[in-house]
């Protein structure tokens, strides 16, 4: 009799284990919150060019616990900063989601347009109208942020944070809870008034702290002896530019301090740029309650110092190589902080970039790698032909973003057709030794023009945004305003191969060298989060990520 009373209970007890396990599969589950790092100007060899002297909780820690793609590219043209967030975010390409460059030129006006220029919102933590009044109005498609905002009804909080203004407004999408990002001119973070009338009370608090001063304090030296920093050449190399009052590139930068109080962008070249960036975002954290409960929150983060120390001085600087050593030191910092704050397993990230960097033409002189500048004086010669044989003056309006615009106003005003025009200019620039292609955008289709650059182009060029004849230059030549540094913008794999790491909630541990693209990040983000892909999205999940 006990017998079957105890065979009983067990049963009963089985039932309702079973029962409650079916009870919690019942429940969606998403991680508590979801971070986004996007390492501006980060080249995918970066992760292995200094593997070495990385710690183990930094950048080894993603490559060594999280899902590694290591084949993703861009897959459009130009390959700039506001184009490779936004593409992140949506899934989507220029020709759709309308963001053509970090600036682009007006064709009917002929005027410049920045991509987050918003004369309609007010600046707000600032008086200054140039820095403040941004908005995300010229991105015509959704961000996963976006959608996951929609997804729970807008209790799912979302935070962009940045040093550049694009960089912090188009990840955080058009309905975020706040989008934040550096003020030169005061040396605090800022908003407008397209998110809100007030700074919130934790970022006036983070503001009054002070702690660009505290940062750069002590100037900046080498984070490891100098003779260390094998990976990259002589620290006085003649490519390399000058910071702030500094009379050489050279270590140590003893006057940063006072650089910084005379003009406070200094701090975006150093390192102490991204370990703000940081602390701001982990302020956000506090002060926004993120990943503090069961709704899923995003706080999108963008590391801007890379870039600017890369634009400064160049890939194979020692300033670009300690930027990315304290920047593994400040990654470490940080996943330790959410791993005590909202709870190691708790949290998804990823990490990726806007796009990548060439190499200094300086420095592939003097290794004997074909180089040069591309269009040294191009703009001037072509309109000096076109004059001569139109008889009229200054018909292209601008290059932009490897693009010619022509002047419509003088077109229609002297009655030229562009077919004609735009078919002169392209026999004239392919006379151009630096010119690989000259080609109409409206027929890139019919170019003959090599895969993957035919599709790039059609990928990166926005019917109404964008110019009018699309060039791709030679290997390794960079525009004539980097005599020293670097810069980007290119279809070449120093620009558009980037590194994509996925790490914590919902990961397996792994790697993979299959192709992927740029858009496949928003669509694999919000299939782990089971939510609406973007509106104008692409891409297509990574499987191997997400595991089905």
């Amino acid at each position: 009799m006990l017998r079957k009373i105890s065979i009983a209970a067990a049963t009963f007890l089985s039932v309702i284990t079973i029962n409650a396990q079916k009870n919690r599969n019942s429940q969606l589950e998403r991680p508590k919150l979801v971070v986004g790092l996007v390492v501006d100007q980060m080249r995918w060899d970066y992760l292995y060019r200094y593997y070495n002297k990385y710690g183990k909780d930094g950048f080894k820690r993603l490559l060594n616990t999280g899902y590694s793609l290591n084949n993703v590219h861009i897959n459009y043209v130009p390959t700039v900063t506001a184009l490779g967030h936004t593409c992140i975010y949506t899934g989507s390409v220029p020709a759709i989601h309308g963001i053509a460059g970090n600036d682009w030129t007006d064709k009917e006006t002929g005027k410049n347009v920045y991509c987050t220029t918003d004369e309609n919102v007010q600046p707000v933590g600032t008086t200054n109208a140039k820095v403040g009044s941004h908005s995300p109005k010229n991105l015509w498609s959704t961000t996963v942020t976006d959608e996951l905002r929609l997804a729970t009804n807008f209790q799912g909080k979302v935070i962009g944070v940045s040093l550049k203004d694009r960089a912090s407004i188009l990840p955080a999408g058009h309905t975020p809870t706040g989008a934040f990002w550096f003020d030169d001119s005061t040396g605090n973070f800022i908003t407008s008034t397209w998110y809100m009338n007030d700074l919130p009370q934790w970022l006036k608090s983070f503001n009054s702290q002070n702690l660009p001063d505290q940062l750069v304090a002590n100037g900046w030296n080498t984070l490891l002896p100098i003779s260390q920093y094998t990976e990259s050449s002589p620290d006085n190399s003649s490519w390399e530019g000058l910071l702030g009052s500094a009379k050489m590139p050279t270590f140590p930068y003893s006057n940063l301090a006072k650089d910084y109080q005379a003009k406070k962008d200094n701090i975006r070249y150093t390192p102490f740029g991204n370990t703000l960036t940081f602390k701001v975002a982990e302020a956000s954290v506090e002060g926004e309650k993120l990943g503090s409960d069961d709704v899923t929150d995003f706080l999108a983060i963008n590391l801007a110092s890379t870039d600017y120390a890369g634009h400064k001085f160049g890939p194979n600087s020692i300033e670009v190589e300690d930027v990315y050593l304290r920047l593994d030191q400040d990654l470490a910092q940080f996943f330790n902080y959410l791993d005590a704050k909202v709870g190691k397993g708790e949290y998804m990230v990823f990490l990726s970039a806007d796009h990548g960097g060439a190499h200094s033409v300086g420095f592939l002189k003097e290794h004997k790698i074909a180089t040069g500048f591309f269009g040294e004086g191009m703009e001037k010669d072509i309109n000096q032909k076109l004059k001569d044989k139109f008889g009229v003056d200054k018909l292209i309006n601008a290059v932009d973003n490897y693009q010619i615009y022509f002047d419509r106003k003088l077109m229609k005003d002297h009655k030229i057709e562009l077919d004609d025009l735009r078919d002169f200019t392209i026999r004239e620039l392919e006379k151009d030794p630096t010119v690989l292609y000259a080609v109409s955008v409206q027929e890139v289709q019919e170019a003959t023009i090599p895969e993957p650059i035919k599709q790039r182009i059609i990928n990166g060029v926005n019917r109404q945004r964008s110019g009018d004849i699309q060039l791709i230059s030679h290997d390794s030549m960079l525009p004539p305003y980097s005599k020293t540094g670097t810069t980007h913008s290119v279809w070449n794999s120093y620009d558009s191969h980037i590194p994509l790491i996925f790490m914590g909630w919902g990961i397996r541990q792994g790697e993979s060298n299959r192709p992927y693209d740029m858009t496949d990040i928003a669509p694999t983000v919000s299939s782990l989060l089971k939510i609406q892909f973007p509106s104008g999205n692409v891409g297509n999940p990574i499987t191997e990520v997400i595991g089905k």
